[in-house]
C-alpha cells in the first residue's frame, strides 16, 4: 500500500491539499487525513510542494509503429514504455494510420495487450486510413463488440491527398457500425477522423450528419490545428463536435501549425466548450512534409512527452487555469472515449498519478499503482530497452 501526504491534488478540479491510499491498482481514499492502517506494510510519500493530477491520456498513438511514406525505411519503430512514461502518459489509444496496407490492426491489438503486461493502460482504435478498412473479424462493428481492447474505429483519412476519399454513403455506414458495435459493447465506438490539408476538411462529416441520423459527437476528428484555415473551421466545428490538437509536430511544422498550448486558448476564447477540446501526441507516427507538387520534403517524428510540455506551456505561457488545461488530457479524453477507471482522482479510480512541481516539471509517475517514474527518473522500462 502507499500513503500520500501532503498533495495539492487536481482531479482534474482542484480538490486542495489532500491525502491518498493506494491499494494495488486502485485508489482506495482522498481525505484531508488518513491514518496509516497498522500491521500492514505501506510506503508513505511526503508530496509537500507538488501537485497531483491523472496521469495523462493520449488518444492517437502509432504504438506499433507507422509511416512508410517515403519508402520502407522511414518506417517508424513503434512505441517504447520509457518513451510513454517519460512524457507522462499512463494510458495510450493506439491506431494504425497511413499504412493499412503492409501493417495490420491485429499487430496494433498485440502491441497493447504488451503494454498492458508491461503495467501501462492501452486500448486501440481498429481500422486505417483505407476504406474499405482492414479490421481483424472481418467488420469493424463486430471488431468493436467483441475484441477487449477496441473502442472505436481509426484512424480514417479525409481531406487528404492519401485518403481513399470516402463517399458520404461510405462514411455513413462505417460510423453507423462503429455506434452499433460500441452499444453492444459497452465502448465509445466513435470514429477517429483523420484531417488532412485540403480546404473545408470538415464537409465529409457534415454531409454525413445532413444525410443521417448520425450525430457529431460520433467522430474524434484530430490534427486540427494542422493549418491556419482548418483551425478556423475548428473554432465553429468545436462548438458542435469534438476536436483533437496535435501536440508533437510543434515546432517541427511551426511556419504551418497553430502552437498546441496556444490553439487551446484560441478555442476556449472562440467559445468551444472545454469538453469538447482534446489533445493528443501522434506519437511514433511519421510527420511529413509535401511540396506543392505532393513530393516528400521532410519527415519527422512525434513523442508523448510533446503532451506535457505543452501542457505546461498552456498553464505557464497561455495563463490557462491547470485544471482546465488538465482536462483536454485527462478527464474529457476518458469521458468522450468511456475509458473506465481513467482520467479522474476519486475513489474506486485507477491509481495513475503524476507529479508536478511549480514548474510544470514532472517528479513521480505511477502507473496502476506502480512507480514508474521516480525523481524525474524513468524507473520501469519494457523487455527490451
Amino acid at each position: 500500500m502507499l500513503l500520500i501526504r501532503n498533495a495539492i491534488v487536481y482531479g482534474p478540479d482542484l480538490l486542495g491539499k489532500k491525502e491518498l491510499l493506494i491499494g494495488g491498482n486502485v485508489i482506495l481514499g482522498i481525505s484531508d487525513k488518513i491514518e496509516a492502517p497498522h500491521g500492514i506494510d505501506i510506503e508513505v510519500v511526503d508530496a509537500k510542494g507538488l501537485m497531483v493530477v491523472p496521469g495523462l491520456i493520449d488518444n492517437h498513438v502509432h504504438i506499433a509503429g507507422a509511416g512508410g511514406e517515403g519508402g520502407p525505411s522511414s518506417r517508424t519503430p513503434e512505441l517504447t514504455l520509457s518513451r510513454m512514461f517519460e512524457g507522462g502518459v499512463t494510458t495510450v489509444i493506439g491506431c494504425l494510420g497511413t499504412d493499412g496496407l503492409t501493417r495490420s490492426v491485429e499487430t496494433v491489438l498485440m502491441k497493447a495487450k504488451s503494454l498492458r503486461h508491461e503495467g501501462a493502460s492501452a486500448w486501440i482504435w481498429t481500422g486505417a486510413y483505407q476504406v474499405p478498412t482492414p479490421t481483424i473479424t472481418g467488420n469493424a462493428g463486430r471488431d468493436i463488440a467483441l475484441i477487449e481492447e477496441i473502442i472505436g474505429i481509426g484512424e480514417l483519412a479525409i481531406s487528404d491527398h492519401r485518403s481513399s476519399c470516402p463517399t458520404t454513403d461510405e462514411l455513413i455506414r462505417i460510423t453507423a457500425l462503429a455506434r452499433v458495435g460500441g452499444m453492444l459493447g459497452k465502448k465509445a465506438g466513435l470514429v477517429n477522423i483523420h484531417l488532412g490539408d485540403a480546404r473545408n476538411p470538415f464537409s465529409p462529416i457534415h454531409e454525413v450528419i445532413k444525410h443521417s441520423e448520425l450525430k457529431y459527437t460520433q467522430f474524434l476528428p484530430t490534427h486540427c490545428n494542422r493549418n491556419d484555415y482548418i483551425f478556423e473551421d475548428s473554432k465553429i466545428y468545436g462548438k458542435k463536435g469534438y476536436v483533437d490538437i496535435t501536440t508533437s509536430s510543434w515546432p517541427y511544422f511551426q511556419d504551418e501549425e497553430i502552437k498546441p498550448s496556444n490553439a487551446l486558448k484560441l478555442l476556449l476564447e472562440a467559445g468551444v466548450p472545454s469538453g469538447n477540446i482534446t489533445f493528443s501526441s501522434d506519437s511514433c507516427g511519421s510527420l511529413p512534409g509535401f511540396d506543392d507538387q505532393g513530393r516528400l520534403v521532410k519527415l519527422e517524428m512525434g513523442f508523448p512527452a510533446a503532451n506535457l510540455r505543452e501542457l505546461a506551456d498552456a498553464v505557464i505561457k497561455d495563463k490557462i487555469p491547470l485544471e482546465t488545461s488538465l482536462k483536454v488530457l485527462t478527464s474529457n479524453v476518458a469521458t468522450i472515449l468511456k475509458l473506465s477507471g481513467k482520467g479522474f482522482i476519486s475513489q474506486g479510480m485507477d491509481a495513475d498519478l503524476l507529479f508536478l512541481d511549480s514548474g510544470m516539471q514532472m517528479v513521480h509517475l505511477l502507473a496502476m499503482g506502480k512507480w514508474v517514474v521516480r525523481n524525474g527518473e524513468v524507473v520501469k522500462k519494457g523487455v527490451y530497452e
